[in-house]
């Protein structure tokens, strides 16, 4: 059975959000929630390849992750005159691709927790073979295993993810070399594509991000083709900033940037 995804009604201006890798809506549910409380409609797809089993996410290809992303937004195009998307992780770079190919479509983004480079302070020192993991001989034999801290700072909420990922259906316990071969040949692609983004763009990232330290949203910041840009860098928070000690923060800062844009 696939993990369902969320779908609150509310009001004109809709966003898509979008899980990380290996993971699903439930890391978006107090961030679509917030939305939702302020006016917005929310969908928050499953993935392809997620939400079912770890040999569903081996037979698919990044593309595939972004034709649920694509075909969300065209389901949102229904029902809303105004589109914005936020991604978490891996969600946040097809965030940006959605908003590189749909420029018209587009009205803002939500960049949280952006991965472009796996440099966080609790990845393993052999955290260097991960662009080169679908190589043989290393594919037949790697898989990154999740680990404590899971992105989380908030300990009862770690609990709860490690629950999550060990119950097997809101969360995969591995990045499978094939998904993180897929996951670097989408890092690429929005590399090259991040000066078509023109959108207002909001960038969310912790100071003591795990995964991904703050490089990353500088480096989007940097290169993004928008002009308003707002960067917020969290203290007091780890990796999935959805869920963690500044959840409140992260969708306080969405929700008012997303509605002062929709104004404009």
């Amino acid at each position: 059975m696939s993990v369902p995804g969320i779908h609150l009604k509310g009001g004109e201006h809709g966003v898509v959000l979008i899980h990380g890798l290996t993971g699903s809506p439930f890391e978006l549910k107090p961030l679509a929630r917030a939305l939702h409380r302020n006016g917005f409609t929310v969908r928050a797809p499953c993935l392809a390849g997620h939400g079912t089993s770890l040999e569903d996410l081996k037979q698919t290809s990044w593309q595939d992750w972004y034709g649920t992303v694509r075909d969300t937004c065209a389901e949102m195009a229904t029902e809303c005159s105004t589109i914005s998307v936020a991604g978490l992780c891996m969600g946040a770079l097809l965030a940006l691709w959605l908003a590189a190919e749909e420029r018209n479509k587009v009205r803002a983004v939500a960049a949280l927790s952006t991965t472009l480079f796996y440099d966080g302070w609790s990845l393993p020192w052999y955290r260097f073979l991960l662009p080169i993991s679908y190589l043989p001989p290393i594919r037949y034999f790697y898989a990154y295993e999740e680990r404590p801290p899971y992105g989380v700072k908030d300990v009862r909420m770690r609990q709860e993810v490690e629950a999550a990922i060990k119950g097997g259906g809101l969360a995969y316990s591995h990045f499978p070399s094939h998904a993180m071969h897929e996951l670097f040949k989408l890092i690429r692609t929005v590399k090259r594509s991040l000066p078509l983004v023109t959108a207002p763009t909001i960038i969310l990232h912790a100071l003591e991000d795990d995964v991904a330290s703050i490089r990353n949203a500088e480096y989007v910041e940097q290169h993004i083709g928008a002009t308003h840009v707002r960067k917020v860098l969290l203290p007091d928070t780890y990796h999935m900033l959805t869920l963690d000690l500044q959840k409140q923060r992260v969708a306080q800062e969405t929700v008012d940037f997303f509605r002062a844009v929709g104004s404009e």
